[in-house]
């Protein structure tokens, strides 16, 4: 059974791009399907977190949006960051799964029980996972890795509920 999701966020929550105005602000694109997903994970009552080495408002406000408790903005260290999770929550590492898209994310998508990646992930990064999605970053790969969760879990009936 999972029961923490962890979720990188350029490449995987979003495209990738990083948009800066003339005024220097800084704008991301989420998409909605990964949104209801992850709303859906969290009514359901598992745990989400985000794990990320760049700092966003944007993000944090998203993440208030979808209920996501666990917010780690400027991570260096995210296989860490993983274990401190893991022991603070009280989850084993085998009943976490994990999405990443880059190298970065390598050593904490080799610790947890499911890992996931983005179609357009790295090749280093498809070769360790244990699935690869077919849809790319920030356009429903993230939804794409919860509902095959759902299946795992055998939680597809409670999951449809929430929206019949």
């Amino acid at each position: 059974m999972i029961d923490l999701i962890i979720l990188d966020v350029d490449g995987c929550l979003t495209d990738g791009n990083i948009i800066y105005s003339n005024s220097g602000d800084e704008t991301k694109a989420f998409n909605v399907k990964d949104g209801l997903a992850i709303s859906s994970w969290v009514r359901l009552g598992h745990q989400a977190a985000i794990i990320t080495g760049r700092h966003s408002k944007l993000l944090q406000r998203r993440a208030n949006e979808l209920g996501i408790a666990h917010v780690h903005q400027g991570v260096k260290d995210k296989a860490a960051q993983l274990n401190y999770l893991s022991e603070k929550l009280n989850i084993p590492l085998r009943n976490i799964a994990a999405i990443g898209d880059d190298l970065n994310d390598y050593k904490m998508l080799s610790m947890v029980g499911l890992s996931f990646t983005p179609h357009d992930g790295s090749g280093h990064i498809q070769a360790i996972v244990n699935k690869v999605c077919e849809a790319k970053g920030g356009e429903g790969a993230v939804r794409e890795m919860i509902e095959e969760l759902f299946v795992i879990n055998d939680e597809v009936g409670e999951f449809l509920a929430l929206w019949q």
